[in-house]
């Protein structure tokens, strides 16, 4: 497909996905049932780790974590007592346990205590001459596992690039906090980061209609590919890359495309 022909169809298929409709079912609708910016990032980031598997598994396990949270993530953060965390054991996400999501909680309470948004985490590892958010992604995991009490099992829920992973559920939820527009999926409540600096989550099904579409010829999913995927998507719009990924998720999901 040419280049002229393959843009037009993926910004009518952003059009058509980066809306409103579906946000009910995705992970995305968590962090959407807050106003609160530290809310908003909190229950996006639990939403984001939780995020494989089936969906109604995954907003059923979401809900359950704010109903132990009293609904106020934010405040539970900074004020939580030892006892207030007996609610949390035996939560169990497919392979995400109690003792990963303990350390999360005890991190996020770290942190809050010291700054006013998670923001940081991501935005004091990137340069002001950075063109993507590697060097966020790596502090942000330098950081999350700086705590001396880390348990060594939650290593595999929290991905860098410099473990060559796709980092898919990190930069989903970079693209919700950084992205703005008027279309009401994304927030756009973070403002350190450019969302030209954005890099596209990389799944199953973005990936498999990526390399049908010829926007990815790695065959594997790494964050190699993810560097391919987006820089292939940033020759269609260098300053919003990541807005395709409604296109190609969309696609492969809802339209279970094979091939063009």
């Amino acid at each position: 497909m040419k280049k002229e022909s393959l843009k037009k169809l993926l910004d009518a298929k952003v059009e058509a996905y980066n809306a409103q409709l579906f946000i009910e079912t995705d992970p995305v609708s968590i962090p959407h049932l807050f106003t609160k910016k530290q809310d908003i990032e909190i229950t996006g980031l639990l939403a984001a780790t939780l995020a494989w598997g089936q969906r109604v598994t995954i907003l059923k396990n979401c809900r359950k974590l704010i109903n132990w949270m009293d609904h106020a993530p934010h405040d539970f953060m900074l004020n939580h007592q030892p006892k207030d965390l007996k609610r949390f054991e035996g939560f169990v996400h497919r392979t995400f346990n109690d003792t990963d999501l303990l350390y999360f909680l005890h991190f996020l309470q770290w942190h809050y205590r010291q700054h006013a948004s998670l923001e940081w985490a991501f935005a004091a590892g990137i340069k002001k001459v950075d063109t993507t958010i590697e060097g966020g992604l790596n502090h942000f995991r330098e950081l999350f596992f700086s705590l001396s009490d880390f348990p060594a099992r939650t290593k595999k829920h929290v991905a860098s690039p410099a473990q060559h992973s796709a980092c898919k559920r990190l930069c989903m939820y970079l693209r919700w906090m950084v992205r703005s527009d008027n279309r009401g999926v994304d927030f756009g409540i973070w403002k350190k980061i450019k969302p030209a600096q954005l890099q596209c989550p990389l799944d199953l099904h973005s990936g498999r209609t990526a390399r049908n579409l010829g926007l990815l010829t790695r065959s594997y999913d790494d964050w190699k590919a993810v560097c391919e995927l987006t820089d292939n998507l940033r020759a269609m719009d260098n300053n919003d890359p990541v807005k395709y990924d409604f296109a190609l998720y969309g696609m492969g999901v809802f339209e279970g495309m094979k091939r063009v």
